[in-house]
């Protein structure tokens, strides 16, 4: 199982969606999930110490002259049954060959890996910094879109470029967008719905979703991945 979590436009949930599909897989997985930190915001989200020492970006920088097993050194223990692969610190951008290799490194782990691969710009801005969203959301087994219900999410998902798998749809009340409109813009089914909840942002800002994953999101996203 090789997903991978992205989205067009900021504060949709990308990060919070991908932590909690590694809780949920890793309840049920004999040798643990691997969850990837494209985006450099998993650990606030489960409420742990941000790593300290390297992680995808050093292991990106130092090319071909890493050891075969650099990247399972990266990784740190964040929740029962899920090992983190941290950011680390610096640029992910423009190393698109060795992004490839990563991603191909992942796919092979014997592991459920899920990534929280970030955002792909669609506005012409940042277009760099979108780049291992891109190559994560177009080589994954599982490309899920994870978006709001609104116009110019969806406008900017037609225009990214990549066609996902599945999409995962953050629901506001008051939205006169559903699942079918997403389902015919994007080209692609919505596989979860999670139903806007205070009860999730309460755990998120407490540190608590990795201790106490809500039950309606746990519900929500038991079949996505």
């Amino acid at each position: 199982m090789f997903v991978s979590c992205w989205s067009v436009k900021g504060g949709s949930g990308t990060t919070v969606v991908a932590a909690s599909l590694a809780l949920i897989v890793a309840a049920s997985a004999v040798d643990g999930v691997l969850l990837v930190d494209l985006a450099g915001d998993v650990p606030a989200v489960l409420g742990v110490a941000e790593p300290p020492g390297p992680g995808i970006a050093e292991w990106l920088a130092a090319g071909s002259a890493v050891p075969p097993d650099g990247l399972a050194r990266l990784e740190v223990p964040v929740a029962r049954g899920v090992r983190l692969l941290p950011r680390g610190h610096g640029s992910l951008a423009g190393a698109t060959d060795r992004l490839e290799v990563l991603a191909g490194v992942l796919a092979m782990d014997h592991r459920p890996v899920i990534v929280d691969a970030g955002q792909i710009p669609t506005t012409g801005h940042g277009e760099g910094d979108g780049e291992p969203a891109r190559v994560f959301a177009a080589s994954a087994t599982q490309s899920l879109l994870i978006s709001r219900c609104c116009y110019l999410s969806l406008r900017r998902a037609v225009v990214a470029g990549v066609h996902p798998s599945g999409v995962i749809l953050v629901q506001e009340k008051g939205r006169a967008l559903g699942s079918d409109d997403v389902s015919v813009v994007v080209g692609a089914p919505v596989v979860a719905t999670v139903h806007h909840d205070p009860l999730i942002a309460r755990a998120v800002d407490a540190g608590l979703l990795a201790a106490r994953l809500p039950s309606t999101l746990a519900h929500a996203l038991r079949h996505a991945a």
